[in-house]
């Protein structure tokens, strides 16, 4: 079972944050502003094995 939680770097955390407000909520990696690229975006909703989301605002985690 797959966890989010927020990347422990708060200067990321930070500069990203910062970057959705500016975008309206949409990711500021993207350069299309779609249902699919607001954050949380799709991609990440959908990955199925741990890791960071494009951005590297969230993380995944297997937890037992």
């Amino acid at each position: 079972m797959l966890k989010v939680v927020l990347n422990k770097d708060k200067e990321i955390v930070n500069k990203i944050k910062k970057g959705l407000k500016e975008n309206n909520g949409f990711c500021p990696c993207s350069l299309i502003q779609t249902e699919d690229t607001k954050c949380m975006c799709k991609e990440f909703r959908e990955q199925k094995t741990e890791g960071l989301c494009h951005c590297g605002l969230y993380k995944k985690i297997n937890i037992k």
